[in-house]
């Protein structure tokens, strides 16, 4: 599963990113695959300028990308060095796509779900409460979309993205609607962990009915308990391949 899905997801604008840019997303796509792992010093100027085809300008705006999203840390004299993961930025947008290509890392996956568990159940007992009828729309279309998909498994999972996030929306809370970037990483890195087509995975599509149908009838119990059980299913799935 691309990264790009994540970026479109997020309606990132359209553009065609600098050299700075792109120099960046390539060191920061290693340090999350472990290429450079935590504490080691990353090649100097000169070598990454020489590597990327750039010039020196750029490589420093790149690293100071990444010094913004806690990632690499600059001391005179001694070097760019790869910063602890706690002290990354991990909600940051690009930190977590480029998880999505990464080599799968048990640990922040598990931490990801645990996130979603904490936060998704509550969230839907809101929107039960708090939906207009915008918002049940919203999440019937979604809901349906996924029932029908026959096309792409990309278009399943984004339509799956698009219920999550009509559910975050529907409960009227602008802090969890910060936490969308959570739930497409964690979907779409689960897809490649997984390694199914999810199209075929009907208790995950009838459990986002039920959950669908608890937030229509107004049903905040319901709506919470479900969701539970959803995240649960997915967690359940993904313990299982990592211990196959």
């Amino acid at each position: 599963m691309s990264e790009l899905v994540y970026y479109d997801l997020k309606n990132a604008t359209k553009m065609s990113p600098s050299l700075s840019v792109q120099v960046a997303r390539e060191l920061g796509r290693r340090i999350v695959a472990g290429s450079f792992e935590p504490g080691a010093l990353i090649d100097d100027e000169n070598a990454l300028a020489d590597r990327f085809q750039v010039s020196r300008v750029v490589v420093r705006d790149a690293v100071k990308i990444l010094v913004g999203k806690g990632m690499l840390d600059v001391r005179r004299g001694i070097g760019t060095k790869v910063r602890p993961r706690n002290e990354w930025t991990l909600l940051d947008d690009d930190v977590l796509a480029w998880h999505i290509t990464a080599t799968p890392n048990p640990e922040f996956i598990n931490q990801l779900m645990d996130i979603r568990l904490a936060f998704e159940p509550k969230a839907a007992r809101w929107a039960a409460e708090r939906a207009t009828p915008e918002d049940v729309k919203l999440i019937e279309d979604a809901c349906l979309q996924m029932e029908q998909e026959s096309g792409s498994i990309e278009k399943f999972i984004v339509a799956d993205a698009l219920f999550h996030q009509a559910m975050l929306k529907a409960a009227h809370n602008e802090f969890l609607n910060a936490m969308e970037g959570v739930i497409y990483s964690a979907l779409l890195v689960s897809v490649r962990i997984t390694n199914q087509d999810p199209r075929k995975n009907s208790h995950s599509v009838e459990f986002h009915r039920e959950v669908c149908n608890a937030v229509a009838n107004g049903d905040g119990d319901e709506a919470e308990r479900l969701t539970e059980k959803l995240l649960t299913d997915a967690i359940r799935r993904l313990k299982e391949n990592f211990d196959s």
